[in-house]
């Protein structure tokens, strides 16, 4: 493998394939049957030839800069964010919007091609997976879907976002992919000396709240509101968890819906909405099953578990418990009644991990339960896979698994699937 390349080097690149987390992948000093080092670079795409500058080498890649593009793809277009453009220096682009320079449906390409590499090169199955974009979302051209945005603030007053893999603060005078009323609400010109950053909430009726926080922002109790899917009604804390684009609850929760096989399910069994928040999903779960469901929904979350259990008042046998799931789900093994074990074994798990998955504590004990069913809701394509595996090699297959663009113009975006025992 060729080692003369350099930090601080400036480099021009083919970039062939994309990577997770908004990279894309060039090679370095390819000849032959060599095929070179891999450079990530960030703000190109694939088919694309660019000039790059080296930032940082490790034993078998390299990441780098893109500082110009030589050759474009024909998927390139204006950036959807000007702060976030090529044009700029790389520490003035502003971080969030990492796709802004891609056709919107070149991107969901790009999405399905990271989330199925992740299957079959993490969790060793091949599937393919269409990433669906929300309703709406073609027609303003994936833009004004943010309903929270955090800026933060220099030690000038400045309002803006990071910029990519740094804690520079980039002044920003637009944020397109904000709500209109976020975008009204937002004073991008106004110093806030003594601020450490801002959020901006715009709730289900249109109102916007600013929030500003002196210091590391407070994840304690603030004032609740009430945030409206379908019919239904949750409260929250302001600034508490919630899905950021608009649609993302109505979307998420339907494919939960799709997903949970009623016919398999006793609604009186046991049913597990874990890390549950606010009881979104529990209640879908209920919906589902009706009113004799019993489900126990668990958030490490003091705050957000109050709410839940307002939220799923109306159904008898729904609780809320605030507990870490891994020493949960521990306890629940260890002294499960053998007719609480029974009642877990023909009931629904839905699980909604953080970024970096459940883990293999948290599988493993979710399989020592036997339930019926598996639904996992996930926000990194990587760690599914990661679970998706070790639920495998514990017996399960994948029944079905939709993914969703719920983040356009940046590399995220959602996934549920449903697992069974084989």
């Amino acid at each position: 493998m060729p080692s003369d390349i350099q930090p601080g080097q400036i480099v021009e690149l083919q970039i062939d394939n994309v990577a997770h987390g908004g990279r894309f992948v060039g090679r370095h000093g390819a000849t032959g049957d060599e095929r070179g080092r891999v450079v990530f670079v960030p703000d190109t795409m694939p088919g694309e030839r660019v000039r790059a500058q080296i930032v940082d080498v490790k034993k078998s890649f390299a990441s780098a800069v893109a500082l110009e593009v030589v050759e474009a793809s024909p998927d390139r277009v204006e950036h959807v964010w000007p702060e976030a453009s090529i044009e700029r220096a790389p520490l003035d682009r502003a971080g969030g919007a990492e796709l802004g320079h891609i056709r919107l449906a070149r991107q969901r390409e790009l999405k399905q091609r990271v989330l199925e590499d992740a299957l079959q090169r993490t969790g060793g199955m091949t599937r393919e997976v269409r990433v669906r974009p929300a309703p709406g979302d073609d027609g303003r051209g994936g833009l004004g879907w943010r309903t929270r945005v955090r800026l933060h603030v220099d030690d000038r007053g400045r309002q803006g976002p990071f910029a990519p893999r740094s804690h520079e603060v980039v002044p920003v005078a637009s944020l397109p992919l904000a709500t209109r009323g976020i975008q009204l609400a937002a004073q991008l010109d106004q110093r806030l000396p003594g601020v450490t950053a801002v959020d901006y909430v715009e709730r289900s009726d249109g109102e916007v709240d600013v929030i500003a926080f002196e210091g590391e922002p407070d994840r304690g109790r603030s004032d609740t509101i009430v945030e409206t899917v379908g019919e239904r009604e949750f409260q929250l804390d302001r600034a508490g968890f919630w899905q950021v684009h608009r649609e993302a609850p109505a979307v998420l929760t339907a494919a939960v819906r799709r997903a949970i096989d009623a016919d398999r399910i006793d609604p009186a069994g046991w049913s597990l909405d874990l890390y549950g928040g606010v009881g979104l999903f529990a209640a879908t779960v209920a919906e589902a099953l009706g009113d004799r469901t019993r489900i126990t929904s668990v958030e490490a979350d003091e705050v957000a578990t109050d709410h839940a259990a307002e939220n799923l008042a109306e159904w008898l046998g729904a609780s809320a418990e605030t507990a870490r799931v891994d020493r949960w789900l521990q306890a629940v093994v260890d002294r499960a009644s053998r007719a609480e074990r029974e009642r877990l074994a023909s009931g629904v798990v839905v699980l909604d991990p953080p970024r970096a998955g459940a883990g293999r504590e948290v599988i493993e004990r979710l399989d020592a339960l036997h339930p019926a069913q598996i639904v996992y809701v996930a926000c990194d394509p990587v760690a599914l896979a990661r679970d998706a595996k070790l639920l495998v090699a514990a017996g399960w297959e994948v029944e079905s698994l939709e993914a969703f663009d719920l983040f356009p113009h940046t590399h995220h975006m959602e996934a549920v699937a449903s697992f069974r025992k084989a």
